[in-house]
């Protein structure tokens, strides 16, 4: 079976057509030695079969990114059969400074125009067959969102011959040297080699042999490098640019217009602040459209299903009223959100299924500790997490759906003006708005920025932009709050939360940056891309990866670590089985209160009840996978009220734990705010440690813990004592001072490096 290789610049439709090729048999994995991410799949058509790997999104192949090092390794050493290079039909010239690149492989290449679709509603004409016989290789004008023309594609990709000799655009004869050294070597792709030698690329002066050929070829260039690059845009523009017929167009096209609005340097930020209320309000809120605040607000408040008669949502009664049920999942006083409606109906199938199986436990005459390990241990802590993932999911489509569409890149633009006077600039808000979805990706992603220092403080930073992981944490809290302290709007409190994890981001950055990460900040320079409408299946492959990702954790991960919890709760170190009354005998409950004092600072240590440690023990069983954190709240909760049936969205659990440890609202804050700035889960410390530069990792650790704890601190004695703001500012001030009189050399530190012994 032939193996083709995918490779195009970065927003060219690469992964789109990578999924409208492979579909379902897609697989991701790590490429040998790198933590990037490594698609592959299988293309399937009648007889046809052909492994598809998707290399990572690159502008050259000159190995400036470790992304182009693979792509370039993978074609040189990897052997493919073919190499599949998606152009960007809507901005040609740009797109084919690659293709002149991998047409000096010795690799058999096909072109795929990518969005004609988008060149043709713009008028624009393209001359396929034009270019073709001008390139001299397979040109196939395709819409890999449509899936037009994909087949046909594939079919001439499978044409192709085994071997093709690689030529260039360039005039060759002063490189024939280094390609004849190439050549009696027996490397591969002997031209291409020669080209990125005179180009100084590292690689290739690796060899001794060639970097002594690479002087005689710079004194026939002058600046190699830049003559070459120069020489491939002529010929692009000479060449084949003419290819491409441009229709008139109005001096503002609706793009322009949107853009005027969407990037303008004053309206801009405001309005991505709306729409990403208007994400969290769609995800969370149990008033989609303001009807219960706008009922009550005038006096006459909308009837919820109790007012009628009716068994609520989460009672025991439930069960014999299922259309009452079905309802109050779309309605209960107010009309609920998408994102809280898809969550009540997966949380009432669960229901069912975890009182089916406490039934059956029940009937079969279980003993009390194995009712409790399958009921409370393994049931309970996993129903509760799969119960978030509807949220996280519609979190995660709008957030694909704002980047598909190309808003995403304009908030990079805009950000740009604001983190530039912070140290970093505008490219670095990708990776940090990539980590609402996941921290490990995210972390993988800042290795498209240049300098070190801005890397490392990206990275330390990402966590702060909340993943899905934590989003049951800031759900079932918030709900907490909502139901024992009188606050109304679960989804205000959350998205709260997650604009102060985005404020502490910019204050670490400003921090680093002025003090240990000092630095220059390098040029931003990107494409806009086009406006687009995303692909509803691109989108549902995007999610099926996300929930197949979330329940393979629940089941693994999570599955062992609420048994674990469960056993040490459950058992003395006696290892006898206590039960519920004797749970301050537990093993989990001495290590809770051996632990609890450390978390004084922040409203849930010391000062809270004999079993205030459960919120000790929730916050470290939360450093294994976050989706630990409510997990271990059902496991807990089961032990406090007998018999507890959890409505598996967390809110009930907290609220047990809220009522039976004389915890207060501010300290739950604080509680939100720990987790979410803390040390992140073993994955992505994982990530972060083979990211960083070496010695990096236990700082960054460090820096995790401390930002957490004063965080932490910040926001339960301000909302506890409001007076204390004050007392932070003026620690912020002085904290201040000395970091801009250190920067002007008034005040000097000792180093803590080591003085080298001559």
């Amino acid at each position: 079976m032939k193996t083709f290789a995918l490779a195009g610049n970065p927003n060219s439709g690469k992964t789109t057509l990578f999924n409208a090729l492979t579909g379902s048999t897609a697989h991701v994995g790590n490429w040998p030695g790198v933590t990037v991410d490594k698609r592959e799949g299988v293309y399937k058509s009648g007889g046809a079969r052909a492994n598809i790997v998707d290399l990572p999104g690159i502008y050259s192949l000159s190995p400036y990114t470790p992304e182009e090092v693979i792509a370039r390794n993978f074609i040189l050493e990897g052997r493919p059969d073919g190499i599949i290079n998606i152009v960007d039909a809507t901005n040609l010239e740009r797109n084919l400074y690659l293709t002149t690149q991998l047409l000096e492989m010795d690799v058999p290449v096909i072109i795929a125009l990518n969005m004609m679709d988008e060149v043709e509603a713009s008028g624009d004409g393209l001359d396929a067959a034009e270019l073709e016989r001008r390139v001299g290789v397979p040109v196939v004008a395709v819409s890999a969102l449509k899936k037009r023309n994909v087949a046909r594609l594939m079919e001439r990709a499978l044409a192709m011959p085994a071997e093709r000799k690689g030529r260039s655009v360039l005039d060759t004869g002063r490189l024939q040297s280094a390609v004849d050294y190439y050549e009696k070597q027996g490397k591969s792709s002997p031209l291409f080699r020669a080209v990125k030698l005179a180009e100084g690329d590292e690689e290739e002066l690796k060899d001794g042999g060639a970097a002594a050929i690479r002087a005689d070829i710079c004194a026939k260039y002058g600046d190699p490098e830049a003559e070459i690059a120069d020489a491939r845009y002529k010929y692009i523009s000479s060449r084949l640019s003419s290819v491409k017929t441009r229709a008139a167009r109005p001096a503002a096209t609706r793009a322009d217009r949107a853009d005027r609005v969407l990037t303008h340097k004053i309206w801009g930020i405001p309005i991505f602040i709306v729409i990403l209320f208007a994400v969290f309000h769609l995800t969370f809120s149990e008033d989609l459209f303001f009807i219960g605040a706008i009922a009550s607000a005038a006096g006459s408040p909308l009837p919820s299903f109790a007012d009628m008669g009716f068994a609520k949502l989460g009672e025991s009664d439930i069960y014999a009223n299922f259309g009452i049920a079905l309802a109050s999942c779309f309605y209960d006083g107010a009309v609920f959100s998408p994102g809280v409606t898809l969550t009540n109906l997966l949380n009432l199938v669960l229901g069912y299924a975890s009182y089916g199986i406490s039934v059956g436990t029940e009937a079969a005459g279980a003993a009390p500790w194995a009712a409790g390990l399958i009921n409370d241990g393994i049931v309970g802590g996993i129903t509760a997490v799969l119960g978030f993932l509807p949220q996280i999911l519609t979190l995660f489509l709008c957030f694909s759906v704002l980047e598909d569409t190309g808003y995403m890149a304009r908030v990079a633009f805009i950000l740009d003006r604001i983190f530039r006077r912070f140290g970093l600039s505008g490219r670095a808000f990708m990776p940090m708005i990539m980590g609402f979805g996941c921290s490990l990706p995210a972390m993988i992603n800042t290795r498209t920025l240049a300098d070190e220092k801005e890397r490392t403080a990206t990275i330390r930073v990402i966590p702060f932009f909340s993943c899905g992981a934590k989003l049951p944490i800031l759900t079932a809290i918030a709900g907490g709050i909502c139901a024992t302290a009188g606050f109304a709007n679960v989804d205000l409190i959350t998205y709260s939360m997650y604009l102060l994890g985005m404020i502490t981001a910019v204050v670490a950055v400003i921090v680093m940056r002025s003090t240990t990460m000092r630095g220059e900040v390098p040029p931003f320079i990107m494409e806009l891309p086009a406006y687009r409408l995303p692909g509803a299946r691109n989108l549902m492959l995007h999610l099926w990866d996300k929930t197949e990702h979330f329940v393979k954790k629940a089941f693994t991960v999570i599955f062992a670590s609420t048994v674990l919890v469960w056993f040490l709760q459950s058992f003395g170190w006696n290892w006898r089985y206590l039960g519920a009354e004797n749970m301050q005998q537990s093993i989990l409950a001495s290590l809770g209160q051996l632990v609890q004092p450390l978390f004084t600072p922040l409203g849930f240590g010391s000062q809270l009840n004999e079993y205030g440690w459960v919120f000790a023990v929730a916050a470290i069983t939360g450093l294994i996978a976050k989706e630990n954190v409510i997990a271990t709240f059902s496991v807990l909760a089961a032990m406090f009220v007998a018999g507890f049936e959890g409505t598996e969205d967390g809110v009930a659990e907290a609220v047990v734990m809220i009522e039976n440890t004389g915890i207060t609202w501010p300290a739950l804050i604080a509680f939100i705010m720990f987790n979410m700035t803390t040390v992140p889960c073993f994955a992505a410390c994982a990530t972060a440690k083979a990211e960083l530069p070496k010695g990096r990792f236990a700082w960054t650790v460090l820096f995790w813990i401390v930002t957490s704890f004063i965080v932490g601190s910040v926001c339960y004695t301000v909302l506890s004592w409001w007076w204390t703001i004050f007392l932070w500012l003026a620690a912020a001030a002085a904290a201040s001072a000395v970091i801009i009189l250190k920067n002007r050399g008034v005040i000097k530190f000792p180093s803590l490096r080591k003085k080298r012994v001559e």
